[in-house]
């Protein structure tokens, strides 16, 4: 019961195919049911749907302000999957995600890969599938931002790097087309989000070389021709974005974002040494019940080669993550590839009492947590069609610590990972579909809708736009109504009706607006209300729609 006979499926191919088709499976509900988020998402989505309108992309736009603080590849992947899959102006948010979805897909797939050539072929496929399971990364993989394909890209990189490193700990001459998929993780995670993908790697080699006081294994890297080519896939846009911007994409980038989240906590994500540490469980739920095993694997069993390169490839990225002042939850990403491997290595051994007893506590700790945080969502932001979602979400993460924590415990691990796997992919679902009913991530949606519903959005061609809007300046609403959103403040509302366009008034504005319309002798009429707590904000928000005098008569008609 212990060992169940994968070999059948997960031989040669199979097992990094199959671990990136179940990281599929985990990502799909988030990136299916999750409406626009604020605010990065949103963002990066409006940003990439002005370069597909405007044509220009090089420059990186959200509205009118310059978005020069990431490079510009995951802008670029988005438009090829929205050219490929939708039409900018249908404003899905869904195309922007694939990307994402892909880049979890490949970190699965690299970690099964590397696995298979560090540990056999079922330690390699149970790799991929913890990390694609991890609601961490079934998270990001539904979201249209840079991590889950940094993590994707990075885990490739150290992946090659892994097959690299082995072949010539055995005297063996590595693969040249190892060497091509090392250099083409580093230079396209550069093109993703700076040094962070370069960071995570050259730790891990100084980390390895300094333990095993060599360095003649660098030599095999194929440095004469792989600097090149990173050079030559992030050359040609760092000299036009240079260009373009006469150097403020790297005052920006550099000046006015890299180093502040080095000196400080920088726009108030800041954190203490040991947060990654307490949030690890929950961020790597369900396969939480392997952590104490991957621990110690990687303590009693550093003296091995494929186990030194896991710890290497974990502990230094993993110490300048908890070290840097400014911290967001999915910054550790990169690592959970070597959390994953050494799990794995875990269980091709019995795994001992002490790690067994402790990783079923902690992976019920975890799913107590996910529970109370379900259940304070739904309790204070859900609506009712919520309800069913949470309970999916309690019963079957309860249900994952439960199976697969007692199967541990009785020396069945491998199937009580498997069964923690598939019960943890359901459990995000239902948490995905939970998100998707609370109040605060629908505000833009139902803006939208209401403005649909009086014939008022610029889109049905009866009025003219940009649609005004005063509080609520979120980039979701931007994203869903167009480049040309006006927020503005409660005259600015005014004048938009005088114009003859829609508006919408939160209510802190509603007095000045007022004032503004009585002075303009304008008059507007009042066609539906959207409240709701704005998440980003941290403000209760009660926002009015108002079409422009005559609007209802020409509606009827």
């Amino acid at each position: 019961m212990n060992r169940p006979n994968l070999d059948h499926l997960i031989a040669g191919w199979r097992g990094p195919v199959l671990a990136a088709l179940l990281t599929l499976l985990a990502g799909l509900p988030s990136m299916m049911l999750l409406p626009p988020l604020d605010r990065d998402e949103s963002r990066f989505a409006q940003a990439t749907a002005q370069m597909l309108e405007s044509g220009d992309f090089v420059d990186i736009r959200f509205q009118d302000e310059p978005r020069w603080k990431k490079p510009v590849g995951i802008y670029w992947m988005q438009a090829v999957a929205v050219g490929l899959t939708s039409d900018v102006e249908d404003r899905n948010i869904q195309p922007y995600r694939l990307p994402s979805l892909f880049g979890a897909m490949l970190a699965a797939w690299a970690v099964a890969w590397a696995g298979a050539a560090l540990f056999g072929n079922r330690a390699g496929f149970l790799a991929g599938a913890m990390l694609g399971a991890t609601f961490l990364l079934s998270s990001e993989a539904g979201i249209a931002k840079t991590d889950a394909m940094l993590c994707g890209l990075t885990t490739l990189s150290m992946a090659a790097l892994a097959r690299i490193y082995m072949a010539t700990r055995a005297g063996e001459k590595p693969v040249r087309w190892h060497k091509l998929l090392f250099w083409l993780g580093i230079g396209l995670s550069i093109l993703i989000k700076g040094p962070i993908g370069l960071l995570v790697v050259a730790l891990s080699i100084i980390a390895l070389s300094v333990w095993d006081r060599n360095i003649k294994w660098l030599g095999r890297l194929g440095w004469g021709w792989g600097l090149p080519l990173v050079a030559l896939l992030v050359g040609p846009w760092a000299i036009a974005i240079t260009i373009a911007t006469d150097g403020g994409f790297w005052r920006e980038a550099i000046g006015g974002d890299l180093a502040p989240k080095l000196a400080g906590a920088h726009e108030s994500h800041g954190g203490f040494i040991g947060m990654y540490a307490l949030l690890s469980p929950l961020l790597l739920f369900p396969v939480t019940l392997m952590l104490p095993a991957a621990l110690s694997t990687g303590w009693h069993r550093r003296a091995e080669p494929a186990i030194r390169f896991a710890v290497c490839w974990l502990l230094p990225a993993w110490l300048m993550f908890e070290i840097a002042p400014t911290k967001l939850w999915h910054y550790t990403l990169p690592t959970f590839g070597a959390i994953a491997l050494l799990a794995a290595a875990a269980l091709t051994r019995p795994i001992g009492k002490v790690s067994r007893i402790s990783g079923a506590l902690l992976g019920l700790f975890a799913a107590v947590v996910i529970c109370a945080i379900t259940v304070y969502g739904l309790t204070e932001f859900g609506r009712s069609t919520a309800q069913t979602w949470a309970t999916v979400t309690i019963v079957f993460a309860v249900m994952a610590a439960a199976v697969g924590g007692f199967l541990l415990v009785n020396r069945a691990a491998i199937t009580g990972v498997l069964a923690a796997i598939l019960c943890g992919v359901i459990a995000h679902a239902g948490l995905a579909g939970t998100i998707r009913q609370l109040r605060p991530l629908s505000i833009a949606p139902r803006l939208v809708k209401t403005l649909e519903s009086a014939e008022l959005s610029p889109a049905q061609g009866r009025y003219p736009g940009p649609v005004a809007i005063t509080g609520f300046h979120e980039p979701s609403f931007v994203f869903l109504t167009g480049r040309d959103t006006q927020l503005t403040d409660g005259p600015g509302a005014a004048r938009a009706l005088a114009e003859g366009r829609p508006a919408i008034v939160e209510a802190h504005d509603d007095e000045e607006f007022r004032r503004a319309l009585a002075d303009l002798g304008a008059a507007g009429r009042a066609v539906g209300v959207v409240s709701g707590h704005n998440y980003s904000s941290g403000d209760d928000v009660r926002l009015t729609v108002y079409a422009p005098a005559g609007a209802g008569e020409r509606s009827a008609r």
